[in-house]
């Protein structure tokens, strides 16, 4: 079971570092990965932004106080994106995400993620298969925005975190397996979202500005010894400007920054209770190192200083052009610091709304022809609910 787990590990050790690592990585691993993927191909499609973008029925993943100013009281969004296909062929990440506005100003969201790691074959020390596995995580989560001010809004969200690697063969298979466990946890998002228009001579631009913390809460067990797993907590900042060129055809610029609260392993926080490695952290110490304290030392733990903390930071660009608010075209560009993962990858997406009824397609081509990331395809439906009750509405008259 072991070897097992460690081999689901390594799987989604790709989603931060898709070269081999050596004494001078020192990438942040955290506990569900998952969370830090995005599900949604509008935002896929912009390089993975969508804390400053603007607002859409699958705000509650970037920043649920961007509901605050969706014209629709109501809608339903259904996302589903294969993941790393170029390794397997059946893991797969599913959104399922809805928003209700009970006024103008204020209203409450919610999302469910469902995270399949596919079918595993687990092994005995001799590398005897004596039975399968699915593996799988998910999170649900709800949240309350409410616009304060013309220009600015808020949303808190609390989330249920839950992974099961072992999905129960701790129990069903082996006495070996006994030592590992679902884990579980809570976490919340705090946002803040301000648009502020300006007309200019072909119509009125935006511009966005975007704030999240999201994730913050305790860590996660994943075996019965005491030791813990930091889930991946991290503060996000974006802005977006748009310009219209005329009557129908519009640009949307973008940029964001993201970095995880995680403390890191390899941290000058460390003891030194290794001498070939003064800088790396005791099983025992990361153990008793809480979420909260970790969070305040992810920003100056780094043995490498401020320079390693700014690498710590990951950025995404993206543009969109709309016509019509019907048709859409996307492009961007993801970075992350070759020491810290290396997931650096090109985006496109497209996309069309129709009276109730949203579709968008991304796809992700990376830059270098290893990394497993490249290919990665993800799709969204999107459907208006006040939309379809008024169609009903006028239907009955």
């Amino acid at each position: 079971m072991k070897r097992i787990l460690l081999s689901v590990a390594a799987l989604l050790a790709l989603t931060f570092s898709a070269k081999a690592l050596d004494d001078t990585m020192n990438p942040l691993i955290t506990a569900m990965p998952s969370l830090t993927i995005a599900p949604d191909a509008r935002a896929a499609g912009q390089g993975d932004i969508g804390v400053a973008t603007s607002a859409d029925q699958n705000s509650q993943f970037w920043n649920p106080a961007k509901f605050a100013y969706l014209e629709s009281h109501g809608g339903i969004t259904a996302n589903y994106t294969p993941w790393l296909r170029k390794l397997v062929g059946d893991i797969d990440l599913a959104h399922l995400e809805g928003f209700y506005k009970w006024d103008d100003i204020q209203g409450i969201a919610g999302s469910f993620t469902y995270f399949s790691m596919g079918k595993v074959s687990l092994t005995d020390e001799h590398a005897t298969e004596i039975g399968t596995c699915s593996p799988n995580e998910w999170a649900i989560d709800v949240s309350y925005y409410r616009r304060l001010h013309e220009y600015v809004s808020m949303s808190v969200a609390l989330r249920f975190l839950y992974s099961d690697i072992a999905n129960g063969s701790n129990t069903t298979v082996s006495s070996t397996f006994q030592d590992y466990k679902a884990a579980w946890t809570m976490a919340a998002d705090i946002g803040l979202y301000y648009q502020q228009p300006f007309d200019i001579k072909t119509g009125t631009s935006y511009f966005r500005l975007g704030f999240t913390l999201k994730n913050l809460g305790g860590k996660m067990s994943y075996k019965t010894d005491g030791s813990s797993n930091f889930i991946p907590a991290s503060m996000n900042i974006g802005a977006t400007y748009e310009i219209p060129c005329d009557k129908y055809n519009k640009l949307t610029f973008g940029v964001e920054a993201n970095k995880l609260l995680v403390p890191s392993r390899l941290s000058k926080f460390a003891k030194g209770e290794d001498p070939n490695d003064p800088y790396r952290m005791s099983q025992d110490e990361w153990n008793n190192l809480s979420s909260v304290k970790g969070m305040f030392w992810s920003f100056a733990d780094a043995p490498g200083g401020a320079k390693e903390e700014f690498n710590e930071v990951s950025w995404g660009v993206g543009a969109e052009y709309t016509y019509n608010r019907q048709f859409f075209a996307r492009l961007g560009y993801r970075y992350e610091n070759y020491y810290k993962g290396n997931r650096n990858y090109f985006t496109v997406g497209a996309g069309f709304h129709l009276s109730i009824v949203t579709v968008d397609v991304s796809y992700c081509v990376a830059t270098a022809a290893s990394n497993p990331l490249d290919q990665t395809l993800r799709f969204t439906l999107g459907f208006d609910l006040a939309g379809i009750k008024d169609l009903v509405d006028n239907r009955k008259k």
